[in-house]
């Protein structure tokens, strides 16, 4: 068997935001463990060409964009690139001839799904939210398997091979520990305030965070990460100036636009500020954290909400509309956790419950076995 797998040819495909690249990267890890060969398809202008070949994936382009609302020239120019995505991507698959094909949804790996299916070759899918996606809604049926990170998607797929293992996170999140992700951002071994809303960060979350930084670090002698978003750092900093101009000769404060090791940012802390990204959810929930979560309210299908509210039903997070978000709310709802430290770990134990550490090696397996 495994002289097999190092002969197989898999195609990994999902990309435009991390919670497509992400659980789609661990995947591909767990399959290029036993010596297959792991090519990656993606649009070469998206975050995924970035990701994937630093982990020396050879990747393979397609031109693709989201689908267009309403039926004008947009609409129609968008169906004339897909018909030449789907084409590429069968050439693809004629060229390398992969064995099967792992796909994370999303409008990327649609080109991809729809050459699996011209070609008859075996492909399985994942969806990382509580309420799928469209392009896993709709081509999943013909999935020789569908894996999902929520109990409550399963309603919305209508393939009988569907399985929940929970979302893919990196391999990293099972052996670091709390103490030795604070060591390595150089911080102490105490109470830790994790702040981030996804790569991009959330402005609402950011303005609010701003203005309670020096409270929390000085009177509260707390630590805290602050991941601001590329776009955003400048804004934050220029802000913080305002409140708090001595930020900079504070030990307790770590803000950064971007953390490439969002592992030990996430492990580092005791009490976590998030969106409600699928992946985002998956990690916290692997890294024994209180969950304060704020989800972005324009998400596609309202599936932010969704997510957090799977969470809240659970008991393991506390959940705050973006709208209601403002400084005295987010104040009382840490010191309702800082002051009471019996619910703070009721609320960790609980995220904790949820976490899916073996979801990429259960997965990759998956995978193997439809191949032909």
């Amino acid at each position: 068997m495994l002289a097999e797998i190092c002969n197989s040819k898999f195609f990994v495909t999902g990309g435009g935001t991390g919670g497509h690249i992400y659980p789609a990267l661990a995947v591909a890890d767990e399959l290029a463990k036993d010596g297959a060969k792991v090519y990656y398809i993606g649009n070469k202008r998206n975050m995924e060409y970035e990701l994937a070949t630093k982990k020396g994936y050879k990747f393979l382009h397609v031109s693709v964009k989201g689908m267009p609302r309403g039926l004008n020239i947009k609409f129609f120019i968008w169906g004339f690139k897909l018909i030449k995505a789907i084409m590429r991507s069968v050439r693809y698959i004629k060229k390398y001839k992969p064995d099967a094909v792992f796909a994370t949804g999303g409008y990327v790996s649609a080109p991809m799904i729809f050459a699996c299916i011209i070609t008859k070759t075996p492909y399985m899918m994942h969806d990382c939210d509580a309420m799928p996606g469209l392009v896993t809604r709709k081509l999943s049926k013909r999935a020789k398997y569908v894996s999902l990170a929520f109990e409550k998607a399963k309603r919305f797929i209508s393939n009988k091979k569907t399985v929940v293992t929970g979302n893919p996170i990196r391999e990293t999140f099972k052996t670091i520990t709390k103490t030795a992700a604070r060591e390595e951002l150089g911080l102490e071994d105490k109470l830790t305030l994790c702040v981030f809303g996804g790569s991009q960060g959330a402005k609402s979350i950011n303005n609010t965070t701003v203005e309670l930084l020096k409270e929390f670090s000085v009177e509260k002698n707390i630590q805290i990460i602050f991941q601001t978003g590329k776009k955003n750092y400048n804004d934050v900093i220029n802000r913080l100036k305002q409140f708090y101009p001595a930020y900079e000769q504070d030990k307790n404060l770590l803000i950064r636009p971007y953390f490439d090791n969002m592992v030990s940012v996430l492990k580092a802390g005791d009490i976590v500020i998030s969106r409600a990204g699928s992946l985002s959810l998956s990690e916290i929930c692997a890294s024994e954290v209180a969950p304060i979560l704020v989800p972005y309210p324009y998400a596609a299908a309202n599936h932010q909400r969704v997510n957090a509210k799977s969470m809240l039903d659970a008991g393991a997070c506390i959940y705050i509309e973006d709208s209601e978000l403002e400084p005295n709310k987010l104040r009382e709802t840490l010191n309702e956790l800082i002051d009471n430290p019996i619910k703070m770990n009721y609320l960790k134990q609980n995220s904790s419950n949820l976490a899916k550490f073996d979801a990429a090696q259960e997965i990759a397996n998956m995978v193997k076995s439809i191949v032909k």
